[in-house]
């Protein structure tokens, strides 16, 4: 890894083994899985640019692979890595989510939801299925739509529930305009699929809205 003529014990990947993986900035996390810089910018540089270029973390792990392939220096390969890195995130919060009751564990959820929407250039709108325990069952994206709207079907969704025996759900679904804000369409939605689930005595918990980084619960809106 050529870091700029850096003394081997202050590389990125030493202090990580010898510190611990919290004590390094996010440019020198991404360094370690760019692991080489290109011609004329070491691999630190590299990772600066590459930060700056998307916003930060949170614009990286959203980005398209086409968007990272833009950046002198991530190909094919490199984008995979960090496509794949996203992934297994996302699944292990997802495994989380299943082993533990998903009320007492409100960052894992958000976590999950930011990783599985927030990236999406379209509307989609995605179900947590829950045990009696409020473990996670499944999670299903339910319904796709454009860049601005997508049309969702109650009875459909009771269907699903009812298919995976789900005490209780989760709703969530991403606004790619980038604005967390609920809409009143969101909210008279989410009325009728409350009213549509406890007819077959399943539960609505909560309704996410993802837009980037951010994550509104109606819950705590007082919506639900």
């Amino acid at each position: 890894m050529k870091i700029c003529g850096t003394p081997l014990a202050e590389r990125p990947r030493e202090r990580l083994l010898g510190l611990g993986p919290a004590a390094l900035t996010d440019a020198e996390l991404l360094a370690i899985l760019l692991r080489n810089g290109v011609a004329g910018q070491c691999v630190l540089d590299l990772a600066r640019e590459v930060l700056s270029r998307f916003g930060g973390c949170a614009g990286l792990l959203a980005a398209t692979p086409a968007e990272m392939r833009t950046v002198r220096g991530i190909g094919p390969a490199k984008t995979a890595e960090l496509k794949a890195m996203v992934e297994l995130t996302r699944r292990a919060l997802q495994e989380e989510v299943a082993s533990k009751d998903a009320l007492t564990s409100p960052d894992a959820v958000r976590d999950f939801l930011r990783l599985s929407l927030s990236a999406l250039p379209h509307e989609a709108f995605m179900a947590l299925f829950l045990d009696s325990q409020h473990r996670l069952v499944a999670a299903d994206e339910l319904f796709r739509g454009t860049l601005a709207q997508t049309s969702v079907y109650p009875r459909e969704v009771v269907k699903a529930a009812l298919a995976c025996n789900a005490a209780a759900v989760i709703f969530a679904h991403n606004h790619p305009s980038g604005v967390a804000e609920p809409s009143r369409a969101d909210e008279l939605l989410t009325s009728a699929l409350k009213q549509a689930l406890a007819l077959v005595d399943i539960r609505t918990l909560d309704h996410f809205i993802v837009a980037g980084h951010r994550v509104v619960s109606f819950a705590e809106r007082g919506l639900i």
